[in-house]
């Protein structure tokens, strides 16, 4: 089937154009397939992610919203891999939702968040492309789960804890190789490959591809947007010449394990060209000091 294959990518698009409250309505779409229920963001929130800055490396981009419930929406873009990358979501989330409930302010104005992350690197084990995790309460003993009682539910108007608690999405994109047929697929093939169906009704994609074209951005976004791809190939080609050349073996973790004299040529080579310091320790294995140490 025919497909439009102008769309800049969703990552860019993060970076420059969802934030636009005009463009809503895409971020909308992915965050209403994915959670499968209908989700109006009401404004884009200030946090550090959100912070546009020309100068920094490429390899993360993240949009913090509010939905028309008043709950937090995380949606983080990974481009590369990072070290303890679990326990950053984790402080994100508590960060969230520390930094937006007054001082002194009840409990019960705590809202649920949602954190969604897309990952263009390998990570973990499993043979899905899209993994859910809520927090459950379940019986040490028996197994059972536990819930809140009748009158707790009609005083608090919910039913178990995962109403609560935050809930998070792991979209691995480099996992997805199939033919998409559900909106939620077809959001995933554009988030991979960059391209939408003619005759799409999925949710947020029509807008995507109409809003988010190549060919309707300015020439300075042009060129800015090319500038991009760039250092995303420099880092694809480096990571690639590494393997070539026998100074990486097989995927991240096969590099973290590899041999202290492998990991450090490595390093040199990638400080060459010009890598971020986290993103070296991430392909090496190395701590942060020893990879200023090589300088």
């Amino acid at each position: 089937m025919e497909k439009f294959k102008n769309c800049i990518r969703f990552d860019w698009a993060a970076k420059r154009l969802l934030r636009d409250k005009v463009n809503f309505v895409v971020l909308e779409g992915l965050i209403s397939v994915l959670l499968n229920e209908e989700v109006r963001i009401q404004e884009i929130l200030e946090s550090e992610g959100n912070s546009e800055q020309e100068d920094s490396k490429f390899n993360r981009v993240d949009i913090m919203a509010k939905n028309d419930k008043g709950e937090l929406i995380i949606v983080e873009i990974q481009l590369s891999r990072q070290l303890h990358y679990l326990e950053r979501i984790l402080f994100g989330v508590g960060k969230a939702i520390t930094d937006h409930i007054a001082r002194g302010e009840r409990y019960d104005k705590v809202k649920k968040v949602y954190s969604i992350s897309i990952l263009y690197f390998d990570f973990g084990n499993g043979s899905d492309y899209v993994y859910r995790g809520q927090t459950i309460f379940k019986g040490i003993h028996t197994g059972d789960e536990f819930t809140l009682n009748e009158r707790e539910r009609r005083q608090l108007g919910m039913r178990t804890p995962e109403e609560v608690f935050p809930e998070y999405y792991l979209i691995r994109v480099n996992e997805f190789n199939k033919v998409a047929t559900t909106p939620l697929e077809e959001w995933i093939e554009y988030l991979k490959d960059g391209v939408v169906r003619p005759d799409t009704t999925t949710p947020g994609l029509r807008e995507a591809n109409e809003r988010l074209s190549f060919m309707n951005m300015t020439e300075e976004e042009k060129r800015a947007y090319e500038h991009y791809l760039d250092n995303i190939r420099i880092e694809e080609d480096c990571l690639e010449s590494a393997k070539i050349e026998g100074r990486a073996e097989g995927r991240a973790e096969g590099r973290a394990e590899g041999s202290r004299d492998k990991a450090i040529e490595i390093a040199r080579n990638l400080l060459k060209a010009k890598m971020d310091y986290s993103f070296i320790s991430g392909m090496t294995g190395l701590t942060i000091s020893e990879i200023e140490n090589l300088i």
